[in-house]
């Protein structure tokens, strides 16, 4: 008698997302892929523009690829000053049970390490204009409008390693064929057309609408967005603790190799930029309070906030906690203050001050990521980094 096949639940959970056809989604409206006129000099943020910076501009740190993509395009990282020596004697989890955290880090626990990336979406350009900037300011000492940043130099100088990731989700970034979005007024049609994607119909998905299906069938819409990899998986919220896309298994070998003390994964989709409040171990959530107060207080101080008032923007208590997703997985799988922070994007105004729309110009916008990343890198040398914050208990 020939035996019936079954298959079980857990084996279709464990199915890995397959890598989708090339496809050139040739029903894109022509309108949307208008580019502004004139495109500053500074707004480094395809992937040729940063491939090209990379190889051209990087000497003092180095260039490595930690991983390829589920397209099989190489993710690159730039690493500066030197990691860790060892690994402790524990796991993390371990750490957390004996009740002292260097056992995990090792016996070079008091190092400091920073790691930023952006891109995790690909349709979000802001944090890769950023990164890029902040590498040029590590490298030269100024942004690419030639701005000299001494804060961020005398920080980067205190910090025993640095890692910074311009593009996370390189499939998501090739796909999005544009290197600037036309400003759009007040309307974000085309932002989150190519971000989240958009229906057979050509109309949008949405938010959070297209988080509905991962992996996202590319064959049922007009266009997917950046926000999937090429097998149509946001890594924003892989399957964390099943099969991984490429990518999330490269950042989380790269967490637990370099063990930083501080993530910020850069985004965009907000009125205003400000970090969000990750779902991550509750002993962190004063340091993340900690952090907030003083970026918010310097954003306020820029004009970057709807008032000036640093202490009226700067109240942690508005910022209610995120669902699972990377930084959580980031932070539990290695100890990280993981952080995630939302940009407002460049082509559309959606904030109002005053009752007055506010449009923050590409400088406005290049000047807000660095001042996150600023106060970022002052924040952990000031404070020591994990070993500081969560001692023997």
């Amino acid at each position: 008698m020939k035996r019936r096949a079954f298959v079980t639940a857990a084996a279709v959970a464990a199915a890995p997302a397959q890598v989708q056809p090339r496809r050139d989604f040739k029903d894109i409206p022509e309108d949307f892929l208008r580019e502004p006129d004139t495109i500053p000099p500074f707004w480094v943020g395809s992937v040729q523009e940063v491939t090209g910076f990379l190889d051209a501009r990087v000497r003092k740190g180095k260039v490595a690829a930690i991983g390829k993509t589920a397209g099989g395009r190489p993710i690159r990282a730039v690493f500066y000053g030197t990691p860790r020596a060892r690994r402790g004697s524990t796991t993390f989890s371990g750490s957390l049970g004996f009740r002292d955290v260097k056992a995990y880090l090792g016996p070079d626990s008091a190092k400091k390490v920073y790691w930023g990336m952006s891109s995790v979406h690909g349709g979000e350009f802001e944090g890769i204009v950023g990164t890029v900037n902040l590498l040029a300011v590590i490298e030269t000492g100024k942004d690419l409008r030639g701005r000299e940043w001494p804060e961020i130099t005398a920080a980067a100088e205190k910090i025993d390693r640095l890692i910074l990731i311009p593009i996370a989700n390189v499939d998501g970034r090739a796909r999005v064929p544009l290197r600037m979005i036309r400003h759009q007024g007040t309307s974000d049609r085309v932002h989150e057309y190519f971000n989240t994607g958009a229906k057979a119909d050509g109309s949008n998905l949405g938010w959070p609408q297209c988080k509905e299906f991962i992996p996202l069938d590319f064959t049922k819409v007009q266009f997917p967005g950046g926000y999937p990899n090429d097998a149509g998986v946001n890594i924003q919220h892989d399957d964390f603790f099943g099969v991984r896309q490429p990518e999330t298994d490269a950042l989380l070998a790269l967490a637990a190799r370099e063990r930083p003390d501080l993530t910020m994964n850069m985004h965009t989709g907000a009125q205003f930029i400000h970090p969000l409040r990750s779902f991550i171990e509750p002993a962190l959530m004063p340091w993340f309070e900690t952090l907030y107060r003083r970026m918010m207080k310097r954003f306020a101080m820029a004009g970057l906030q709807p008032t000036r008032d640093g202490e009226r923007e700067s109240d942690p208590a508005r910022e209610r906690m995120s669902t699972f997703n990377l930084d959580t997985a980031i932070n539990l799988h290695c100890g990280a203050l993981a952080v995630l922070v939302e940009s407002p994007a460049h082509n559309h105004s959606n904030a109002k001050r005053d009752g007055k729309l506010v449009n923050f110009t590409p400088e406005e916008l290049l000047d807000a990521q660095l001042i996150c990343h600023q106060e970022a890198m002052k924040f952990l040398v000031e404070t020591g980094g994990r070993v500081k914050w969560t001692p023997r208990a």
